[in-house]
């Protein structure tokens, strides 16, 4: 009779979840109040199943689920903006409003600049509407590859638009999309102007409280760069986002400024091996490089080359996400502006995935990161998914993977959707953290004709600022499309 009462009480712990079976560890941490989430993982580095006493013993991994490396109920869904998209980039003001670029559906066709209001903190799905606030008297062309900034100091939206591959022009609200500044041309046309990408950091301008830079892929072996010390009235002359003698290809990744007021991007090394991350301490003038550990990942054969994405935390500390050889996403992070790294981590969860593709990170406090992208997980059906690390620096963080739609409802089933163009997805997406701590992924629902879409936590733990968790939010998907 004892026995078989110690085996009830067991049976809490190492007994099985709707999600199949699993052997509960550390006196029940993943037994959460809520129940077992639907279509989360809580996984350490290399797909080692954290919930799964066995799979930590044949790792020898010892876990450690303290302090912030503790697990939280935690679970992912989207909401649809009702416009289509076309490599979705986003920002967030800190009058807590979303906006993310749409493509050609702007007045006369031009970008739109699409305002979610209400949907950071909802708590019903009836209060959130999603408008355009891009409506000039005479609106700016559509951009071929349109592109919206939000900067993180000033709040400053800047609308950035290339122009058949000869030059840029870049526009600005101060209000909220309330009204923009007439149209700026940022480059001379001397280069061919092509898959940019802009930033802003409190680096020491003129009339203006941040420093602003873009770079492009232009005629050359590298990046070329133009920075802006007047909030992007005028701007210099392009010079090259690599040291000189560098063959890294044009193609850049997102560029981020840091508190510091140092900027960085990512791109394929100068050697044309691995991946490296570029940091500029002088405004965009001159850029240093430093690589990623790349060796053991390898990096992905990828379309465009340009998979070395990068974020920076509040306390300025590095992070930097790429596909390696195997289709899979590693993350790496750098404690000191990028000069050394850690070990790299693959971050994809104990679940079939057959391919990843589309990186994307953005980070809060210190430690605290998302990554996102999208993953075949058999027969063609390319999900979303938020990576979320909230102790990065700890000797085994925990990460939390969530799916952001649900199983039947999936967001394309091209064959090569994560390794070519595909959709409203396009060329990359966008990520960033509001000041509550929640993560936001802008992407496409490609099946549903490309309308752009924002993921997030509907719970689970915060990113910066106050308390531990999230306030929850209701589920949306398929209904908000």
């Amino acid at each position: 009779m004892t026995l078989v009462m110690m085996m009830s009480i067991l049976s809490g712990c190492f007994g099985q979840s709707s999600g199949g079976a699993k052997e509960w560890v550390e006196g029940g941490v993943f037994e959460f109040e809520q129940g077992t989430p639907v279509g989360t993982w809580y996984h350490f580095p290399g797909a080692i199943d954290a919930t799964n006493e066995s799979a930590l013993a044949a790792a020898n991994i010892s876990a450690n689920f303290t302090a912030n490396n503790t697990p939280y109920f935690t679970e992912g869904s989207y909401y649809g903006i009702g416009f289509t998209t076309f490599e979705p980039t986003m920002g967030i003001t800190s009058a807590d409003n979303l906006y993310i670029s749409s493509w050609g559906n702007g007045p006369a066709g031009s970008t739109a600049v699409v305002q979610c209001s209400g949907l950071i903190e909802m708590k019903n799905l009836s209060d959130y509407s999603c408008v355009n606030v891009y409506d000039p008297l005479t609106p700016v062309p559509n951009s071929n590859d349109p592109y919206i900034y939000v900067d993180k100091w000033t709040d400053r939206i800047m609308k950035f638009d290339m122009h058949a591959l000869l030059g840029m022009t870049v526009e600005w609200s101060d209000n909220e999309g309330g009204s923009f500044s007439p149209p700026t041309v940022a480059t001379s046309i001397y280069s061919v102007q092509d898959h940019q990408t802009i930033t802003s950091a409190p680096y020491p301008a003129v009339l203006h409280d941040t420093t602003w830079v873009f770079c492009i892929n232009g005629n050359a072996p590298h990046p070329l760069c133009s920075s802006s010390f007047d909030g992007g009235l005028t701007w210099t002359p392009e010079v090259s986002g690599a040291p000189l003698n560098c063959g890294s290809g044009g193609l850049t990744a997102h560029l981020e400024g840091a508190p510091d007021g140092n900027f960085y991007r990512g791109n394929i090394g100068c050697s044309g091996d691995g991946y490296s991350i570029y940091r500029s301490e002088d405004g965009g003038f001159t850029w240093t490089e430093h690589p990623l550990p790349t060796s053991e990942s390898g990096t992905a054969d990828t379309w465009n080359a340009e998979e070395a994405q990068v974020a920076i935390d509040d306390d300025n500390n590095v992070h930097a996400m790429w596909m390696g050889a195997d289709n899979m996403p590693y993350y790496a992070y750098s404690r000191d502006q990028g000069d050394t790294w850690s070990d790299a981590m693959m971050i994809a969860p104990p679940t079939k995935m057959l391919g990843t593709g589309f990186p994307v990170i953005t980070a809060g406090a210190a430690g605290k990161v998302a990554l996102g992208y999208v993953a075949d997980a058999g027969n063609d059906t390319w999900n979303g998914y938020m990576t979320i690390i909230t102790d990065a620096f700890s000797e085994m963080p925990l990460l939390t993977t969530v799916r952001i739609n649900a199983a039947d409802d999936p967001l394309d089933s091209t064959p090569d959707c994560g390794y070519n163009r595909c959709g409203g997805l396009g060329d990359f997406l966008d990520m960033g953290v509001d000041q509550y701590g929640r993560p936001w992924f802008s992407l496409s629902h490609n099946i549903a004709g490309d309308i752009g879409i924002f993921a997030t936590l509907t719970q689970g733990p915060v990113l910066r600022g106050e308390g531990t968790v999230l306030n929850p939010m209701p589920a949306g998907g398929v209904a908000t499309l």
